[in-house]
């Protein structure tokens, strides 16, 4: 879809979407999520539905289809932190959407959610990267998540930032290829103008050209 076009869809659904973004805010607040040391976690949400607001334009393929992104990005976390169920995400988005785009948004919230683990490694094993990799936009959105994760981390030099910092700069070669599927499907691809923010943050210049060349563009 055309930069344009993408943002003349936003705007006429721009009501919609700030009714899913206050829905998300109160979800998040009612079981006192923060972010960070201090943030309320609508911070992170905005962050979020922000970079989808900006890079969708470069997956979407239908008009139909920005308002279930947009959903699935203010609410990738609520099964996750927020103790919602499948069917929970899937109510909520019916109010929001009709049945067939609530469940594209649900299963972009679903694939998101982490598995059961110990540890890191176990919460974002290979199902995880699986469930991602086969569910349309779920890719680009779970991208939107880790540039804003990446985005605030150099944001503050504090030992948290500093160290999550250096966790995602170490994951970023398997975090790329295990959320993409190479597809030519729009819906499943990694658009290169994102890893390009991600790399301005993180990375000197060949590595950042060997993170490029790994997303078949």
């Amino acid at each position: 879809m055309e930069k344009q076009e993408f943002e003349r869809v936003y705007e006429k659904n721009a009501s919609v979407i700030e009714r899913i973004c206050e829905s998300a805010h109160k979800l998040h607040a009612s079981v006192n999520q923060t972010y960070g040391k201090d943030q309320p976690y609508a911070f992170h949400l905005d962050m979020v539905a922000n970079l989808a607001k900006d890079f969708a334009y470069l997956n979407c393929v239908s008009e139909e289809d920005v308002v279930p992104i947009m959903f699935g990005a203010y609410y990738h976390d609520s099964i996750e932190d927020a103790r919602l169920t499948y069917n929970d995400v899937m109510k909520v988005a019916k109010t929001f959407m009709n049945d067939e785009q609530a469940l594209l948004a649900t299963e972009i919230v679903y694939a998101l959610t982490n598995e059961k683990g110990r540890n890191r490694a176990e919460r974002a094993n290979d199902k995880y990267y699986e469930g991602i990799r086969t569910t349309p936009y779920a890719p680009f959105v779970k991208l939107c998540d880790r540039v804003a994760n990446i985005t605030y981390s150099c944001l503050g030099a504090d030992s948290e930032n500093n160290r999550m910092k250096e966790i995602y700069k170490k994951e970023v070669p398997h975090f790329l290829a295990s959320i993409n599927p190479h597809s030519d499907d729009p819906r499943f691809k990694i658009p290169a103008e994102m890893v390009e923010v991600l790399a301005e943050q993180l990375i000197d210049e060949m590595m950042r050209e060997e993170w490029i060349a790994g997303l078949d563009v």
